[in-house]
């Protein structure tokens, strides 16, 4: 008892109480903002944590995380420009509700069922961390190709339209994401001569292209099809009550697959969210309304969202495993603070990481309020004419792709995936799936040789592993089933 009363003095202290409010802030117009991610607002937070201790430096990188991560729902929402591949996995749902005027319930689903995946994640983290990382350490080369692949199949058959047009948009993630140097060969391909290509295909500069540039060049070749600015009319919290009377089950599902999958390590909220919104399509009773603007698929995946950066946090603290790119930044911090990450660090150190707990609960408390507020200033600047808010949109495409390395080939990188995005779009291709094909490609790529590796050539190793023979099967069911049930529902409408 005197360990939760001694966390509690921790963190209730008027300086930790104004760190979260301001990375909260922070956090929330960062990741409103296409290109500025969560771990962009992770990463520039972080000389300021060293000048902080140790509490406050925590609790200013959980704050910004989870705000960042449930505000780049905001901008994918009102203009189809999702701040983070996570969230681009239901953004063609959430900006179909916007054209249907229903953009406060699109939001309001993105931010209650953050709020709701981010306390689920955090009573995870603080009950079963050890037990829940002790699952992932079991997770091999082997098991991640599944799991990875398992995504990749998920993006194909969840993307609006045919399957067909959603495989020819992976494969164009696929190959984006051979070029460069970083691969397990440490080849150049794909580079043509570029030194700018040898470090390969940035994801944000390709993301900011492929959503957000698009719309800018689509607005200036077809400027008779202007969309009206987005607005944000009606109860924002309200609708949510009746969604989550209607979709308890969803919600649940979608938090706990998403804390699970987050606790893998390099597994993060983008896996966990394309597998979340294909399960909820899967399971669902109006599979044929997904991608239309049906609010069930935000509500389950959007919970998964926030439930995954709970989950990477498990790994990170039991064994100082990083779970996704945020929690590497935070293994860092931690080891400059003098906290070394392990099962020791309960022994002898079980306040801070019960402080750390309850800044979890405080953070995603916080984010429904300053959500609501984001929001409602959200429409307000978005309500501006169009031919003014694309010069603005533009800057800031420009800005996040130029900082991610600090360099013009990301704004090179961000102008060629628009153009790439806009002639997609204008033969009815969809986007996401080549977002998780370039984000995903690499880890495909570096799992399967070094599995091969290991097994010195032989495939069969791939099934040897249970968990990775369970995975393996449910990938190839999804692959061929239904294939297999057109087949057979063919024979029997031929015999009959």
């Amino acid at each position: 008892m005197s360990v939760y009363l001694d966390a509690i003095a921790l963190v209730f202290q008027p300086n930790v109480l104004m760190v979260i409010l301001a990375s909260a802030v922070f956090g929330m117009f960062v990741g409103c903002i296409p290109g500025l991610t969560a771990t962009m607002a992770t990463a520039l937070l972080v000389p300021l944590t060293f000048f902080m201790d140790p509490i406050p430096a925590l609790a200013s990188i959980v704050t910004a995380t989870a705000m960042a991560i449930f505000s780049g729902d905001i901008s994918g929402t009102l203009l189809r420009m999702p701040g983070t591949p996570a969230s681009a996995a239901y953004v063609e749902d959430a900006y179909k509700m916007t054209q249907q005027g229903r953009s406060n319930e699109a939001l309001g689903a993105c931010l209650v069922f953050s709020v709701i995946g981010g306390i689920f994640g955090t009573i995870v983290l603080a009950i079963a961390a050890p037990q829940l990382a002790e699952v992932a350490l079991k997770f091999s080369s082997f098991e991640y190709f599944w799991l990875v692949l398992l995504g990749l199949s998920c993006a194909v058959f969840v993307a609006p339209g045919s399957a067909t047009l959603g495989l020819v948009s992976l494969f164009v993630g696929l190959v984006a994401a051979l070029i460069g140097q970083n691969n397990p060969t440490a080849e150049a391909r794909y580079t043509f001569g570029s030194i700018e290509l040898l470090a390969g295909i940035q994801f944000i500069p390709a993301m900011i292209g492929l959503f957000a540039m698009a719309e800018v060049i689509r607005f200036y070749v077809h400027p008779g099809k202007a969309r009206q600015p987005p607005r944000v009319r009606g109860h924002i919290i309200r609708p949510q009550l009746k969604n989550l009377r209607r979709y308890k089950f969803q919600v649940l599902r979608g938090a706990s697959l998403g804390t699970a999958i987050g606790a893998l390590p390099g597994a993060g909220a983008d896996i966990a969210a394309w597998i979340s919104y294909a399960v909820s399509k899967k399971m669902s009773r109006q599979p044929d309304k997904y991608g239309k603007g049906h609010v069930e698929g935000i509500v389950e995946a959007g919970s998964s969202n926030n439930g995954a950066v709970s989950g990477a946090w498990i790994p990170a603290l039991v064994f100082g495993i990083p779970g996704d790119s945020i929690t590497a930044i935070v293994i860092g911090v931690l080891y400059v603070k003098g906290i070394n990450p392990g099962p020791t660090i309960f022994l002898f150190q079980p306040e801070m990481i019960y402080a750390v707990f309850l800044v979890f609960f405080l953070a995603n408390l916080v984010m429904l309020p300053l959500g609501w507020i984001a929001i409602r200033a959200a429409s307000q600047v978005l309500s501006v004419p169009q031919k003014i808010l694309m010069p603005i949109i533009l800057l800031f495409c420009i800005t996040g792709a130029f900082a991610i390395n600090n360099s013009v080939a990301g704004i090179l990188i961000m102008l060629v995936f628009g153009l790439i995005g806009f002639v997609m779009e204008e033969n009815d291709i969809p986007i996401a799936p080549a977002i998780l094909g370039i984000v995903l490609g690499p880890m495909l790529e570096d799992n399967f040789v070094t599995s091969m590796i290991k097994s010195d050539g032989n495939l069969f190793s791939f099934f040897e592993r249970p968990i990775a023979a369970g995975l393996g099967v449910a990938v190839i069911a999804i692959w061929f089933l239904p294939l297999l049930m057109r087949r057979l529902k063919r024979n029997s409408t031929s015999e009959t």
